[in-house]
């Protein structure tokens, strides 16, 4: 394994595990508040978007080049 593979592998899996904690967090959040149903929804609507952009920014010059 290169030193870029073990980057990129670790890159992928850190940001995983932030994202769960986010995930966690944010659900905690939600249930303590009482946020109406709307908000929640665009509450997780924006956070799972987040990282598909992600992914797109990854994908997106293989396809262009």
């Amino acid at each position: 394994m290169s030193i870029e593979q073990f980057e990129r592998l670790g890159l992928w899996l850190g940001l995983g595990v932030l994202y769960i904690f986010i995930i966690l967090a944010i659900r905690d959040v939600l249930k303590k508040s009482n946020a109406p149903k709307l908000g929640q929804f665009f509450v997780w609507l924006v956070l799972f978007l987040s990282p598909a952009v992600f992914v797109i920014k990854s994908i997106v010059p293989y396809f262009i080049e």
